[in-house]
């Protein structure tokens, strides 16, 4: 199968699981769904390129599905960019700056946590 078949059919896959996690995570006064899903994308992408997915499949189309189809669709940058206008547009300007930090600093951990688990001790791609 070609790999943008494989892409576009996981990133729609990711893409649901998405709009699935943002329905069941209740989103208060904080954007839990998207902080969550970045954080757990984050992870999964670390451990997955940290040697993981090489060891489950050699076929580059496969890898790709998930890391750029799966994960890339399940996670949103773009999103948390609105979250962040939506939030200084209510003047919550405090909680825009926690998000923006908490989602960095989340994400760089998350993501070294995902490598070390994966076996690539040394957190390097």
């Amino acid at each position: 199968m070609k790999a943008w078949l494989w892409i576009g059919l996981a990133g729609m896959a990711g893409a649901g699981c998405r709009f699935l996690f943002s329905q069941v995570v209740a989103q208060a006064h904080f954007p839990w769904a998207t902080f969550a899903v970045n954080l757990i994308g984050s992870f999964l992408l670390c451990y997955l390129v940290g040697g993981v997915l090489q060891r489950w499949t050699s076929r580059k189309e496969v890898q790709d599905a998930i890391t750029t189809g799966f994960l890339g669709s399940f996670t949103t940058f773009s999103a948390l960019g609105m979250e962040v206008i939506l939030l200084m547009e209510e003047e919550r300007f405090g909680l825009a700056a926690l998000y923006v930090a908490v989602s960095l600093i989340g994400g760089l951990t998350a993501g070294s946590a995902g490598f070390y688990l994966s076996g690539k001790q040394e957190g390097r791609i």
